[in-house]
């Protein structure tokens, strides 16, 4: 292993990838600008253009490909166009298409949706000119919002929503947009000079030949949000920043019903809930949230996962009030994470610790708030929770608090603090974490933390160090991490304790000339992610994984094709138990193949399949996961999962079963603002049915009335029988968003 290893090493760093790469530049001395028009009237919002304001700008033109033939112009003309008065900044795109809207790919009405399924236009506004940070608006062709924050092309608050609004048409010679952002939604800092110009870049996605073009171009590497290569929006004159107050207050009834959960639940109870939250913008750096009688029963439920690896699930946060913001206390470094939880993953400040329970129940919380500074120079916050008592246990106290100080180019240090505190059972978290940009293409990630629990006098500790290169033709990364037995991060995430662990990768990018296929296939993609892991309080030999992918072909219509063979070695020192088949301590080492295959995911039905067989501790398991999406208009989408691992004679009672689990889901739009979505998922493992339905209506801007049901059955096995628990939701919401 060790030998084939460093032979692979030593191909990738003599062959040309590891020269220097002619196609990834350095940001120009030299920025595009784009001036901005003022005007007096207002503009409506109807994708249409036709107001005689529009007319007093050319707009800027001549896109640059990022994809697929970079620096080349784009073969589809974007016009992009900017007015402004007292209250909006306006923005008209005219996507040029000779096949007009049969070119257009959509496949659903989801705020926040995925870019690789759609047509797309995207605003990136660095509104404090730091070359850092970005304020992120986009839509598709038939005008669904997807907005972000972004934090040097690392970070990003995907989940945050801010307040705009936009209309599209569409036509036999493409699409338009025009949107209205206020400028109370560009935070911007007040100067002495009344014209400002803010960095500023655009790109267009066209999703049918995949073409990504951009107003100021940048290495396919990158986003469109990576600032120092933006360009300039000009004779910009907002107005001075003003008093920017947001309320959002909630009404709810809920009907809830249990049976068979004996004294833990009561049968049947009735609920009237009312709470809030308050945003307001002290100044355009710093914001504080408020909370009260905080409510999420409009977030998504999460996505079963069955899991046959030796490390915990991470689950993403889905809550509103921990969406925002969340970049700044989400400090982590993954190691060849996977969606199955396939490597380690280490989190800090894990906001589902709060006001959830280990199964994902929620758990009331009485209130907050947050405080959340940004600039150029530094960016500090804090997050203080308070949890009601539930089920037994007492109410919780939680406290993070976040510092980071920046230098260079994009370069940072900081440190964070938490405390969980219950009676007679706290609970300390200090990190010092750091990110050190040496150049374009390589950087080094840092976080240190210390735990300690007052009830155990436990004390433990994590250390990890990552270093990643990446240019337009590879990425390397080397990571080195020990995690103690002690350590217990109660407000963080862990997928794995007591390792010592050594994970490189690499992946190679080949678009040459030996690449077959050029009309079909984008890129040869092979890669190699090998991990070794060592017991950290004994420093005996734990695990060692050598995935190695000869094959990976990436497709120009976003699909890809991938074949990969792994060896294992697990040195178990206590019983393992994946999905209930107990295997016995000792020593194995199993091999298998594994197949990956994803058709475009614009089309009205695209697939994605990922399977592996071979041999697993000491029998065989075969896993497949297979999902296919019917999506014929984007009004309408169906997604079905397939799950399913057979084990063959595996662990000490020889176990021979399947293990299958079933997800469908489904979204059914009227337009952007009036939606229907479904989950049901059933799992054998636990012989678990659930059902989640909701019908949300956004009546006014970021304002809803929501409509839930949610079903669980659950068959625990007891003695002498089996009792199967039931447990049904029917929720009613309105929520109203004011600003002021």
């Amino acid at each position: 292993m060790v030998k084939l290893y460093l032979l692979l090493c030593l191909l990738l760093l003599t062959s040309p990838a590891f020269c220097q790469d002619a196609d990834f530049f350095k940001p120009g001395k030299v920025r595009r600008e784009m001036k901005a028009v003022k005007i007096t009237g207002n503009i409506k919002i109807d994708g249409e253009l036709n107001e005689p304001e529009w007319n007093l700008t050319a707009g800027a033109s001549d896109f640059v490909q990022v994809e697929p033939l970079q620096g080349k112009p784009s073969g589809f003309a974007t016009i992009i166009k900017v007015l402004y008065n007292k209250k909006y900044m306006y923005v008209g795109v005219i996507c040029k298409d000779p096949n007009g809207r049969k070119a257009i790919m959509a496949t659903d009405f989801a705020r926040d949706f995925d870019i690789m399924r759609h047509d797309l236009v995207e605003l990136a506004f660095d509104t404090f000119n730091d070359q850092r940070n970005a304020v992120v608006f986009a839509t598709n062709a038939y005008g669904v919002q997807r907005d972000l924050l972004s934090f040097d092309d690392i970070y990003y608050d995907v989940d945050w929503n801010g307040l705009w609004n936009v209309r599209t048409t569409r036509g036999d010679s493409g699409w338009v947009a025009e949107m209205a952002i206020p400028w109370k939604t560009l935070r911007y800092p007040k100067t002495a000079d009344s014209t400002q110009s803010w960095g500023f870049n655009a790109y267009r996605n066209r999703r049918q030949t995949n073409e990504i073009s951009a107003f100021s171009p940048y290495p396919r590497i990158f986003t469109a949000s990576h600032m120092n290569y933006a360009g300039l929006i000009t004779d910009l004159q907002p107005p001075p920043p003003s008093t920017n107050i947001i309320v959002n207050p909630y009404v709810l009834a809920s009907n809830d019903r249990y049976t068979n959960f004996g004294a833990s639940e009561p049968p049947h109870s009735s609920n009237l809930k009312f709470g809030g939250d308050l945003k307001w913008a002290i100044n355009p750096n710093s914001v504080l949230d408020l909370t009260a009688n905080t409510d999420f029963a409009q977030a998504d439920a999460d996505v079963q996962v069955n899991n046959t690896t030796r490390f915990n699930v991470f689950f993403p946060e889905k809550r509103q009030f921990f969406l925002e913001n969340a970049s700044l206390f989400g400090i982590q470094i993954t190691l060849n994470a996977d969606a199955a939880g396939g490597s380690m993953h280490y989190q800090p400040f894990n906001s589902r610790t709060i006001g959830l329970d280990t199964s994902g129940n929620p758990i009331p919380i009485v209130g907050g708030g947050r405080f959340v500074h940004r600039s150029s120079s530094s960016n500090y916050g804090a997050i203080a929770i308070r949890q009601q008592g539930y089920g037994g246990e007492p109410a919780t106290n939680f406290f993070v608090g976040r510092f980071s100080q920046n230098f260079g180019s994009q370069s940072r240090i900081g440190g964070m603090v938490s405390m969980k505190d219950q009676p007679g059972a706290e609970n300390f978290e200090s990190t010092v974490d750091g990110f050190f940009r040496l150049d374009e293409s390589n950087s080094i990630n840092t976080i240190f933390t210390q735990s300690t629990t007052t009830n155990t006098g436990a004390k433990g500790f994590t250390g990890m160090v990552q270093y990643f290169n990446n240019t337009n033709n590879h990425e390397i990364w080397w990571t080195e991490s020990i995690v103690t037995k002690d350590f217990d991060p109660q407000m963080g995430f862990i997928s794995r304790k007591d390792v010592i662990a050594t994970t490189p990768g690499m992946n190679y990018f080949y678009r040459g000339k030996l690449l077959p296929f050029k009309s079909f296939i984008l890129s040869y993609d092979p890669g190699i992610l090998p991990e070794v892991y060592f017991t950290s309080s004994t420093g005996k030999f734990a695990e060692a994984d050598l995935p190695f992918f000869p094959i990976w072909f990436n497709f120009r219509n976003g699909g890809f094709f991938g074949y990969g063979i792994g060896s294992y070695w697990q040195n178990l020192t206590s019983p393992f138990s994946p999905l209930n088949v107990t295997i016995a301590p000792g020593s194995y080492h199993y091999f298998n193949h594994q197949v990956f295959l994803q058709t475009d995911p614009s089309k009205v039905i695209s697939a994605n399949l990922s399977f592996t067989t071979g041999t697993y501790f000491n029998g065989n398991l075969t896993t497949g996961d297979y999902k296919i999406q019917f999506a014929p208009s984007p009004y309408v989408s169906f997604l079905g999962e397939y799950n399913q691992n057979y084990f063959t004679k595996v662990g000490i009672d020889n176990t021979t079963k399947t293990v299958n689990l079933l997800i469908l889901q489904t979204r059914l739009a009227l337009n952007p603002r009036l939606q229907f979505t479904g989950l049901y998922q059933n799992n054998t493992v636990n012989n678990s049915n659930a059902y989640n339905l909701r019908l949300a209506w956004e009546f006014l801007p970021l304002s809803y009335v929501y409509f839930i049901y949610n079903r669980g059955v659950n068959s625990q096995l007891t003695t002498p029988q089996a009792i199967t628990q039931v447990e049904d939701h029917i929720i009613f919401k309105v929520s109203y968003f004011q600003q002021f």
